[in-house]
């Protein structure tokens, strides 16, 4: 399924974008992710975001035709790698590292996972911009740590383990919160690779 028809007029001028400044267009994308995070997807329009921006809807439809679109563009300009400059010379130190930094912005970015909750199923482009903005570049990362280790000779390369610690990281993120109504902060992620993560590698 593709994104949703238009929630407003389809004429002329809303296949023309208009100029807005990069500070401006960020005004909105933090408007529309804040609103998803405090009230989910579907709660949030284009109305709402337009008021609280004090923008008019019309400039809002111009640059994004509907809310999936306009939420997709948001999360690709969120797009960061925040596992990226992790390099400690150890897949162990490595993994510390990002057990650290994963525990300071995953809140608010889990928070967005479980907002967008059904949206993200039935529309593939909402589907491909959560992916590309919160999901590959830090599979990415992890995935070039773990081929640093390997070459390191710190882990054999057909170790049976190796392809499944990017899911045991960011189901741990997200299990938490779901299972014990707490975020998964930096000692229970270092808990988490110090009981599970390292022992299946054999980093003990």
């Amino acid at each position: 399924m593709t994104s949703q028809a238009a929630e407003g007029p389809d004429t002329a001028v809303a296949s023309r974008r208009s100029k807005i400044t990069p500070e401006r267009e960020r005004e909105f994308f933090d408007a529309v992710l804040e609103q998803i995070r405090e009230c989910g997807y579907d709660s949030v329009t284009m109305e709402g975001v337009a008021a609280s921006t004090r923008c008019s809807k019309s400039t809002l439809y111009r640059q994004w035709k509907n809310k999936p679109q306009f939420v997709a563009a948001a999360l690709r300009a969120r797009r960061s790698v925040r596992f990226g400059g992790i390099d400690t010379g150890s897949l162990r130190g490595d993994l510390y590292e990002a057990a650290r930094q994963a525990s300071e912005g995953f809140a608010l970015e889990g928070r967005i996972y479980q907002a967008l909750g059904q949206a993200v199923v039935q529309d593939d482009e909402l589907r491909a911009a959560l992916r590309d903005a919160l999901v590959e570049p830090e599979i990415g990362s992890l995935k070039a740590m773990i081929d640093r280790g390997v070459a390191r000779g710190e882990v054999p390369a057909d170790h049976p383990a190796l392809e499944f610690v990017p899911a045991q990281i960011f189901g741990v993120l997200r299990a938490r919160p779901v299972l014990e109504g707490e975020d998964a902060d930096e000692a229970y992620i270092i808990r988490f690779m110090e009981a599970a993560v390292f022992p299946a590698l054999g980093l003990t």
